[in-house]
């Protein structure tokens, strides 16, 4: 991909990409090795500070490359330690990421996409138009950032990453496995497959690739209830992926990889919330090895949900634990400057 000055990005090159113009540069192949690992293992953004580097091969790469990095452009502090950020991008667009801190992990949640295209009703980003699908090094330099602040502020570095801020990381299917290689491998950054969960709407021919193509990462699907006709009112990608097709996808996903499934099921007041619906949810987990975490509900202007009841989430909560799923209540972090779930969206 090139930008407007005709340079070519240099991170979306792969190694063996970088060493073919290093040798037509008339420079090492093993120095594109050396200038790969300040890429993906240092996270330089600046060839200037590729201290191993001759400063006259430095100068050519500079004319020849550009790195295009994420900014931030904003954070907010919530009273609760959570910290939302928008990110200024290379074209102008802004996407943002949450850190959320707790006593025993720090947590990035990203974005992959620019906006979102399913229009899930109780989710502020589905209120925007999508604009782009972002690249495994945007993606890369949320994480990146996010544990830098993870560090500065709280003086921990990131734990767990989850794919859960703006876009559906599953239409975003080649760029977002690129960029857990890269967030993963021995040659990045290094982290543990099993620290990073990927959250999807429900995409039932995507959740099988994810079997066929073996991931390590945890998956999570957004679920909301357990009825298709409940389902298709506020998600309307469920129209397209029935309840019935999810279940034989995380069927085949599951005997493909072993990897248990976690259903996030939000608790609508007088929608969603009654012991039926508990019910309903406790057949589905049983297709699977499975958890369910119960999400508090955070209010946003374009829809008119609001939150159920403590009582009715924890009497929901405790309907499913005598059925023998785990069930956590998850409450929600950063709701004072719209950074829990499904609050995400840029504004002004």
């Amino acid at each position: 991909m090139n930008n407007t000055k005709g340079k070519i990005d240099i991170r979306s090159l792969s190694l063996p990409q970088l060493q073919e113009h290093f040798i037509q540069m008339d420079e090492k192949a093993f120095r594109a090795k050396q200038v790969f690992e300040w890429l993906w293992k240092k996270s330089c953004v600046s060839f200037d500070e590729m201290s191993n580097i001759s400063k006259e091969l430095r100068t050519k790469l500079d004319e020849t490359f550009t790195i295009n990095n994420v900014k931030i452009h904003n954070s907010q502090f919530s009273a609760d330690k959570t910290i939302k950020n928008s990110f200024i991008l290379h074209d102008s667009h802004l996407i943002e990421g949450v850190l959320i801190p707790a006593p025993e992990r720090m947590t990035a949640c990203v974005s992959s996409q620019v906006g979102c295209s399913l229009t899930c009703k109780f989710c502020a980003t589905g209120y925007m138009e999508r604009k782009r699908n972002l690249n495994p090094d945007e993606i890369y330099d949320q994480v990146v950032l996010i544990h830098q602040q993870a560090v500065q502020n709280y003086g921990l570095p990131l734990s767990n990453i989850v794919y859960m801020g703006m876009g559906e990381p599953l239409l975003n299917y080649a760029n977002v496995l690129k960029s857990i290689e890269k967030i993963t491998s021995e040659e990045g950054l290094n982290m543990s497959p099993k620290r990073i969960t990927v959250s999807t709407a429900g995409i039932a021919k995507m959740i099988r690739k994810l079997g066929d193509d073996g991931v390590k990462f945890n998956l999570a699907l957004s679920l909301h209830a357990a009825n298709d006709e409940k389902r298709n009112t506020i998600m309307p990608i469920n129209e397209q992926n029935s309840l019935k097709a999810l279940a034989d996808a995380l069927k085949y996903f599951y005997a493909k990889t072993k990897n248990p499934v976690t259903y996030e099921y939000i608790v609508f007041n007088d929608f969603n919330d009654n012991i039926e619906d508990a019910a309903e949810l406790a057949k589905f987990c049983k297709h699977l090895p499975c958890k369910v975490n119960i999400i508090e509900y955070n209010p946003i202007s374009f829809a008119a949900f609001t939150n159920a009841d403590v009582d009715k989430i924890e009497a929901f909560a405790e309907y499913l634990r005598k059925q023998g799923i785990i069930t956590n209540v998850r409450r929600s972090r950063g709701k004072d400057i719209d950074a829990a779930c499904g609050q995400l969206a840029i504004k002004g």
